[in-house]
């Protein structure tokens, strides 16, 4: 007999979703009786259905929206490091078929069979973001994994984050093992990107558009650029390594610009990169009351919708940075707008986004559409796992 405690779904809550993989029990799938109530956040549990059928092994957070998730459908499984490091494994052998170099989303969460677990790799150095309590419980564990694999000398933990917050965790950050100084430099799509991988967002650098960032290079040749919510120069750089003649990168966050103009040095072209911080919206405002116009323009602002409570509002805030960036592009020129947001789907985003390019009186055509990476696997049947979208459109000469 098990010794683990169990959670069980409700008489009501149908046991097929998640026999058919969907990794999640929310709260009110959930019998959330006195001793489910007290197990600690972080507790593997077996789940069972309401006729006390087993489903398979489930991390429980009774505090947390989602309070079951699936980590194994065998019963028999045990959750220790060796699961673990079987997990990371079979993760690792699907990035090293499709880069050359260690630098990669290496888990992406349920997608790579590890719940709340993001993990992206800096060459030697690891960081991962344990935004869920069962692996923050088991993050020793899963260090020593991280660290033993092939060329990883150092691991950081990375507690900043949304995601943490709600699953009532904390965000003290720490190095794990071996030792970091200063920001990391990355080779990508031609061009030197600084990571700061303990202080930047996230994990210090956004692999998830290295694609799409491919693609806009492509069309920026002999063009000047605009990049707004740059970040570290994601799409600016990459469009300059293209043979874009100027780019001008746009950030509310001056740490982050600056990162950015030690990548554009370091990548040969720091004479034909500039920055401008403030505000995306007001310095869009004032571009055009400059008469600014660029060949190539590209909007990756972070998620104006991050839960469904902000689908609406989120909507209307790409919609408005559709209609203000559309007056910049020049005639024969594209613009690039992506969402990051979980809540808001492609065909949502996608008419928000052309709905303002047509109020702001532009004539487009969509190019392409775009999501991020194949280090980023979609899980089949969590939506939320394919949260990144990117629109092309070229404007009538």
């Amino acid at each position: 007999m098990s010794t683990q405690p169990t959670l069980r779904l409700r008489p009501k809550t149908d046991p097929r979703r998640i026999k058919r993989g969907f990794p999640w029990v929310y709260h009110n799938e959930a019998v959330l009786d006195r001793r489910s109530r007290s197990m600690a956040p972080g507790t593997i549990a077996n789940l069972e259905d309401a006729d006390r059928k087993p489903l398979g092994l489930v991390a429980v957070n009774p505090q947390s929206k989602i309070v079951g998730r699936v980590l194994d459908l065998n019963v028999e499984a045990t959750i220790d490091r060796d699961w673990l490091s079987r997990r990371v494994e079979n993760a690792l052998s699907l990035r090293s078929q499709l880069y050359d170099t260690p630098f990669y989303r290496l888990i992406h969460a349920e997608a790579d069979g590890l719940p709340g677990t993001i993990v992206d790799r800096f060459g030697d150095i690891v960081v991962f973001q344990p935004n869920a309590a069962w692996i923050d419980v088991l993050a020793e564990d899963f260090a020593a994994v991280l660290g033993a694999l092939p060329g990883v000398n150092t691991v950081l933990k990375n507690a900043g984050g949304r995601a943490r917050t709600l699953e009532g965790l904390d965000d003290a950050s720490l190095i794990m093992q071996g030792q970091i100084e200063g920001p990391v430099p990355v080779s990508m799509n031609g061009a030197t990107y600084l990571a700061d991988l303990m202080g930047g967002q996230k994990t210090g650098l956004f692999f998830d558009q290295r694609p799409n960032q491919a693609f806009v290079a492509g069309l920026a040749r002999n063009t000047e650029v605009l990049d707004v919510f740059s970040h570290v120069g994601g799409f600016a750089l990459a469009a300059l390594a293209g043979g874009a003649t100027r780019a001008l990168a746009v950030d509310s966050a001056q740490t982050a610009l600056d990162l950015a103009q030690q990548g554009a040095e370091a990548s040969g072209f720091g004479d034909r990169f500039e920055t401008r911080k403030g505000d995306a919206f007001d310095v869009l405002t004032a571009l055009a009351g400059e008469s600014a116009s660029f060949g190539t323009v590209i909007c990756d602002p972070p998620a104006f919708a991050p839960a469904k409570s902000a689908l609406e509002p989120g909507l209307r805030a790409y919609e408005k940075l559709a209609r203000m960036a559309t007056p910049l592009v020049k005639p024969g020129g594209t613009l690039t707008l992506c969402s990051c947001s979980h809540a808001a789907g492609l065909d949502a985003f996608r008419t928000a986004s052309l709905r303002g390019i047509a109020r702001a009186g532009g004539k487009a055509q969509v190019l392409r559409t775009g999501y991020a990476g194949p280090d980023h696997p979609m899980h089949p049947a969590l939506a939320e796992s394919g949260y990144l979208k990117a629109i092309t459109v070229r404007f009538s000469p």
